[in-house]
């Protein structure tokens, strides 16, 4: 880990919560916010959070898997995102929320016309606004994690 934390403090609550009072629990809630309020469709919004996790590399994140009313992405699902140029796996929907993660974090400035105008087809502008809050939240937050060294002390359990 790359910060100090209080021996017998939990790294996330230390660091989002304590570490700095000011500014660390206004993003806890924005974080937790994308997941409570998104409107999205539950694979579409895995796709682009898990080709987040994939490109930050954040262990935290890559275990973690979104669950609405019990029910979650199949377990082969990440390495379908990892793959959404090629498989079969994923729905229109959910391959342009991997390809929009991925450029996003990438390559923004190479957001073109032609991504815009396949956006517009199967998404609205509430929907990709929200979409594109989500993955500032997952962009930020998830390098926060890895960076600082958090995610390899906050990893998850087994599902």
């Amino acid at each position: 880990m790359n910060i100090d934390v209080p021996e017998g403090q939990h790294p996330i609550a230390y660091v989002w919560g304590e570490l700095v009072p000011g500014i660390g629990p206004a993003a806890a809630r924005f974080a937790q916010k994308v997941y409570d309020d998104s409107t999205l469709g539950l694979r579409e919004f895995e796709a682009a959070r898990l080709r987040m996790a994939q490109i930050n590399g954040c262990l935290f994140c890559l275990d973690w898997r979104t669950d609405r009313d019990g029910e979650h992405v199949e377990d082969d699902f990440p390495r379908a995102v990892a793959e959404w140029r090629t498989t079969d796996a994923l729905d229109d929907r959910a391959r342009l929320a991997a390809e929009y993660a991925e450029r996003w974090a990438l390559d923004h400035h190479g957001l073109d016309d032609e991504f815009w105008a396949r956006m517009g087809a199967h998404y609205d502008q509430r929907e990709i606004v929200e979409l594109t809050m989500c993955l500032g939240s997952w962009l930020s937050f998830g390098r926060l994690n890895h960076v600082l060294g958090l995610d390899v002390a906050c990893t998850l359990p087994d599902r």
